[in-house]
């Protein structure tokens, strides 16, 4: 008996934005083992509990293997043939009677780093002339990296190794597999952690503080911080005279803001700011981590992070060894087409510097804004690796407006809430079943590394690619020229042409990856590419379009100190915070795997136990939540870690688990700037299931 040889590739896993480094071992064309890549210099040889599952995610049998067509009583199999012929029939009829603009496309997760999903997506746009694109960066961390253009020019990201970890609203034992890895390991060479979040998280049992804050009022902190650094002289006068611009009128303007102001709004003692203040200011090589969103999703998004931004830039703490640098960005090939036409992506029009920004624009549209676009302005959507029905604000609203759509076509791996709507379903190869570029997403901790996805086995059933599924579509469509590629590593080898590691370096000698840049830490003249050539604290770009250029506080608009608290207080008297991370689940992915399942069985409601005495609600219980938009199912989690009358819940489960069916995409709950969901503070209220009328088991 002849035993099987075994190959091994190595690939970028893509069940996070981490793209942290894998082992795949192959044998008679099947994937038998998966480990963490040992010479990776992010997971170092670990890998999550996602990562672990991978071979059970690729080979599930609730796996989409074939084509699959909307009829009268569900979906039937089809051809690849049959299903591109009549999608390309309908988006011809969609173009030639209300324009190219009445199409949309959504690109969620894949892989959450699958640059080729969002490179070839943006290419078959741009052919077929519609603005509209849309994506989980237009809710996630699009905002973040614009407020740090606006003050950069640039995006500057925290180091791995750090001297002080403020962890603002991250909790990296859920979401930060590699970042928890450092911090362990610098806990012992004499780095310090500080905590700010409505949950006391397991890191917070190491920290050297832990500050308790009220959820949506990040703002508030961040600007009394900047008040106390200034009045006692902490702040780096010397880097801020030479590559600054605005600190005389950031003095000022922060001078209301004092520690007893915040106190009242934000629930930290006041004495507690001022240690906070002290110990970051005057700690060489200290960074914020921000976590996913977590300042964004908030009213005051965009001020947050500006302030956020300011208070690293006052200290000193830009392009220091742990502080803020700035990661050299990957040279890739740029294969984006032109649109024709002047339409601009959906809401640019009212939320203008998300679109654009010192004549360089954003290709996003504003997500929330998607629901009452459809049917008048979106007549066709197309959804490439995401679930929006799920992980978008308001479930309800998105769900009514795609069954008001003529053609909802998704590309994905499994069948979600969002497949369920669909006139047609297209099954989606993995990451282990083709050739794509796996490198470090550059909102993570400065990290230059580059690597190869070498295809290690045959796409599962009839999966094709996301590169074959638009040449399909394009041959019918008279477009063939759009994609010159025969194959996905004849498209990596080209992207790779500008790279300073080229494709035959990669793949033939180090098919583990390599750095591509140094990183350094000299701040140089013309580093900052900003009108004024400086870092500005004082933002035009934000006067310019009629809010303030240093950063400010609003409360959020459903909050117990804000302007709907007389209308839905009463109803609804505690606070909600949305979004928790999960280190077994990446938003609604890798639900369906049992051996992740058996960790977290279902979605958990976390409160304090004075709120479950005054709710009546036991460890364990079956809960509904209620807002104003709607109600959601999910089991009480009684924990005395989390703030009193705070509830807070997980995103990305399935049907009534959802925490998207308690949320609003409605323009009066956005963030006013760039048009975020305020899905970090809201108002909700609590009751038990009586056991006879709670579910059977887990929630789907």
């Amino acid at each position: 008996m002849t035993q099987s040889k075994t190959k091994k590739t190595y690939s970028g896993c893509v069940l996070c934005y981490h793209s942290c480094g894998i082992e795949v071992d192959v044998a008679d064309g099947k994937v038998v083992n998966v480990q963490g890549q040992q010479s990776h210099p992010l997971n170092k040889g670990y890998l999550c509990p996602k990562g672990r599952a991978t071979i059970d995610h690729i080979y599930h049998p609730s796996r989409l293997r074939h084509p699959l067509k909307k009829d009268g009583t569900g979906f039937k199999q089809v051809s690849w043939d049959q299903a591109l012929d009549e999608i390309a029939a309908k988006l011809n009829e969609i173009k030639a009677e209300y324009g190219p603009e009445a199409l949309g496309f959504f690109c969620g997760s894949v892989g959450v780093e699958n640059f080729e999903m969002v490179a070839l997506t943006h290419r078959f746009r741009a052919a077929y002339g519609s603005p509209n694109y849309f994506s989980v960066e237009s809710i996630c961390y699009r905002m973040r990296i614009r407020c740090r253009q606006i003050t950069f020019g640039k995006y500057p990201v925290e180091e791995l190794n750090s001297r002080l970890y403020v962890l603002w609203g991250h909790n990296p034992n859920e979401s930060d597999f590699p970042l928890r890895l450092a911090i362990t390991k610098n806990l012992r060479r004499g780095a310090k952690i500080v905590v700010i979040d409505p949950k006391r998280i397991k890191l917070a049992d190491k920290a050297e503080m832990y500050l308790k804050i009220r959820p949506g009022t990040d703002g508030a902190l961040a600007l009394a911080m900047m008040h106390v650094i200034i009045n006692e002289n902490l702040y780096d006068k010397a880097f801020i005279d030479r590559w600054t611009m605005g600190f005389d009128q950031l003095v000022p303007h922060v001078q209301p803001y004092t520690p007893e102001w915040a106190e009242k709004i934000t629930w930290i003692p006041a004495d507690d700011i001022r240690k906070l203040a002290r110990l970051f200011a005057t700690t060489r090589g200290a960074a914020i981590y921000q976590g996913t969103c977590t300042q964004d999703q908030q009213a005051n998004g965009t001020q947050n992070n500006r302030a956020i931004a300011i208070l690293q830039t006052i200290v000193g703490g830009i392009n220091v060894p742990g502080g803020w640098v700035l990661s050299p960005r990957l040279s890739l090939k740029n294969i984006f087409l032109s649109t024709e036409g002047d339409g601009q992506p959906l809401g640019t029009d009212k939320y203008p510097l998300f679109y654009e920004l010192w004549g360089r624009t954003s290709p996003y549209g504003i997500v929330s804004m998607v629901p009452e676009s459809i049917p008048d302005k979106l007549k066709g959507f197309i959804v490439l690796g995401g679930n929006p029905v799920v992980t978008m604000p308001d479930a309800n609203a998105f769900k009514a407006a795609f069954r008001r759509l003529p053609l909802l076509v998704v590309y994905e791996q499994f069948m979600t809430d969002t497949t369920a709507l669909a006139d047609y379903i297209l099954p989606a190869t993995s990451h282990l079943e083709g050739w794509s570029i796996a490198y470090n997403y550059n909102v993570c901790h400065c990290l230059p590394y580059l690597m190869i996805r070498e295809q290690a086995i045959e796409p599962v059933g009839e999966c094709r690619s996301v590169l074959d599924m638009y040449k399909g579509l394009c041959e019918r469509m008279n477009m063939r020229e759009v994609f010159p590629w025969p194959t996905e590593k004849e498209l990596v080898r080209d992207l790779l042409q500008p790279c300073e590691l080229d494709f035959d370096y990669l793949h033939h000698k180090k098919p583990e990856g390599d750095f591509y840049q140094e990183k350094g830490y000299e701040t140089t003249e013309g580093m900052w590419r900003t009108p004024s050539g400086k870092i500005e604290i004082y933002s035009q770009a934000l006067a310019d379009v009629g809010f303030d250029p240093l950063p400010t506080y609003i409360e959020p608009q459903k909050s117990p100190q804000g302007k709907r608290w007389k209308e839905l207080g009463k109803k609804f008297p505690l606070i909600l915070s949305t979004g928790q991370r999960d280190l077994f689940y990446t938003a609604s992915q890798m639900h369906h795997i049992d051996g992740l399942r058996r960790h977290r069985p279902f979605a958990v409601a976390e409160i304090a136990p004075q709120t479950a005495a005054r709710y009546n609600i036991t460890n364990g219980q079956e809960v509904v939540i209620e807002t104003d938009r709607g109600q959601a199912r999910m089991h009480a989690r009684v924990d005395d870690r989390i703030a009193e009358g705070v509830v807070m819940v997980p995103h990305g489960w399935h049907g009534d688990g959802n925490c998207n069916l308690l949320t609003d995409c409605r323009a009066e709950s956005r963030e006013p700037i760039m048009g975020y969901p305020t899905w970090k503070s809201q108002l909700c209220t609590l009751r038990p299931v009586e056991p006879s009328a709670a579910s059977s088991g887990p929630i789907p």
